[in-house]
């Protein structure tokens, strides 16, 4: 990662403010969690579904998200370009289902800040949509408090345009040694006048030291500002638990606000982040075996999801340390926020030779994204956008070559595919352009307005193809259609509307558990 200070990536902060009289319409409820991972952000998506329902305008909001899997917004700080059409920028998946779960587009304005890492220390920051740059996790530290007018403002724009703005914490709202240059819980809800309900994940264990020690290390005004809590993922018979309640309460003073039962239907909806990968959603069908190579950067992998869903493909996620089985009918190559460095990865585990093995038994290889970069002879990064400036050898299975550099493509895609006649919605999001002999037989021929264009590329043989598209295997035709061209059965799943139906079945969970109208009127 190229060297950079502090100074540096602060003058690059610039972002159109909203209007000085703009009206503040909606009240505000922040949920925070004891922990990461207590199901916050999924808790968040309900609360949106319900209360939109009810026929409240509803709106989603995070200020800052650390995710490799990452959603196109709209970016309303731009003037729409000559075509009409308004700018994209990123935020995170999270807060894009939360946003559907709403039945709203994406806004750059409900996760202003992105973290995606790229190493153990450092990750791209980007702000408001856009890409502001690369640092270790210490500058970033340093640099926090310069972003939250930014971060004050897309909740500001928020606020004007809903009747209620859910606001998600990230991690956990009692780390303390984070307060002064906190952008996203207690020091947030302080700038923006915020009440907060604490979530807390009893499936893990530990919910009453949880709640009672976040209550010990919050300072006095921070206490003040919780309206109660709420335990998450329950099993069993909650009677047993009931006298904890009435301890934490005790301690703390905070009223118990409901319990939440475990949702069954939890992996039917977008993963927000590389935790989800610890209990990855490998696929309880049979039929058609496909292999997901688990990347150590691993980006946008809910592009797997619709795979996963499909009960004639038995798909299973192959871990570090584990050869690819040679059983595999399809390996496929996922996205990456680190293509050269989980190129090294991919040699380390030795998956480059069973991958070759593979095509050579008549395999069959995708790759998506830095999944299709991998592919090819070669992926440049001259300027160090991820990493140390310098050049990888890819697989050499396409004939196609990138190099890592200019502005990020960010396009929502809803188009024909001329090749299989299936029509396509989906993103790009990368940075980096593939070039070489190989784009002369593409994988798709896309064609929204009269005007085809070739997307990715396909081997001579036709066994090894790839291409930036995410979000590909949703589309139940093209994914139909798809399975059944590698030797799969062809689907009858409808999956976006499978992700509907658990949105709603998670609201109805939601109603029927907390009592919305107590919830809302703590929200101001």
């Amino acid at each position: 990662m190229p060297a950079i200070n502090v100074a540096e990536l602060i003058d690059r902060i610039h972002f159109t403010a909203a209007p000085a009289d703009l009206p503040r319409r909606a009240r505000v409820l922040m949920i925070q969690g004891t922990s990461s991972d207590v199901g916050k952000s999924m808790v968040v998506a309900g609360l949106c579904r319900a209360y939109t329902r009810r026929g409240l305008v509803v709106r989603p909001y995070k200020a800052q998200n650390m995710s490799n899997n990452a959603a196109v917004a709209c970016d309303s700080d731009l003037p729409p370009g000559a075509d009409g059409v308004t700018p994209r920028g990123e935020i995170g998946r999270a807060q894009a289902m939360q946003a559907r779960a709403c039945r709203a587009a994406p806004s750059i304005h409900m996760n202003p800040v992105l973290l995606k890492p790229q190493s153990e220390i450092g990750a791209q920051v980007v702000l408001r949509g856009r890409v502001l740059g690369n640092c270790p996790a210490r500058t970033y530290h340093m640099m926090r408090r310069a972003l939250m007018p930014a971060v004050l403002d897309s909740l500001q724009r928020l606020k004007a345009e809903a009747d209620l703005v859910l606001v998600e914490g990230a991690g956990s709202g009692a780390e303390v040694y984070l307060r002064s240059s906190d952008i996203t819980n207690m020091r947030l809800a302080e700038q923006a006048d915020l009440p907060v309900v604490l979530l807390s994940d009893i499936d893990r264990g530990g919910t009453m030291a949880a709640v009672v020690g976040s209550h010990a290390l919050l300072d006095q005004a921070d206490r003040d500002r919780v309206e109660g809590y709420i335990v998450n993922k329950f099993r069993g018979d909650f009677s047993l638990f009931e006298p904890g309640c009435r301890t934490i309460t005790e301690h703390t003073g905070w009223p118990f606000l409901g319990v939440l039962r475990w949702f069954d239907r939890a992996q039917q909806l977008p993963a927000e982040d590389s935790l989800a990968l610890e209990r990855p959603a490998n696929g309880a069908g049979v039929g058609l075996k496909i292999a997901v190579l688990r990347l150590s950067r691993v980006a946008n992998f809910d592009d797997i999801d619709p795979l996963a869903a499909e009960p004639g493909v038995q798909l299973r996620w192959v871990q570090p340390g584990s050869p690819i089985p040679a059983d595999t009918d399809v390996i496929l190559i996922p996205g990456s926020k680190a293509t050269r460095s989980d190129l090294a990865v991919l040699r380390r585990e030795g998956w480059d030779i069973d991958i070759r093995a593979h095509v050579r038994r008549g395999g069959r290889v995708v790759g998506i994204c830095a999944g299709f970069q991998m592919l090819g002879h070669v992926v440049r990064d001259p300027h160090g956008l991820e990493g140390v400036p310098g050049d990888t050898a890819g697989l050499g299975l396409l004939d196609v070559e990138t190099e890592i550099g200019g502005d990020k493509r960010l396009t929502e895609i809803d188009a024909i595919d001329k090749i299989s006649g299936c029509r396509v919605t989906s993103y790009e999001m990368h940075m980096g352009r593939t070039i070489g002999p190989g784009l002369a037989r593409p994988w798709l021929i896309l064609d929204a307005h009269g005007m085809p264009r070739p997307e990715g590329a396909v081997s001579a043989d036709g066994l090894v193809s790839g291409g930036y598209l995410h979000g590909l295997f949703g589309s139940d035709a093209f994914r139909a259609q798809w399975l059944a061209g590698v030797g799969g059965s062809r689907s009858q799943l409808a999956y976006e509307a499978r992700v509907e139906a658990a949105l709603d079945a998670l609201a109805d969970q939601i109603e029927a558990q907390l009592d919305l109208d107590a919830l809302l009127a703590l929200a101001r």
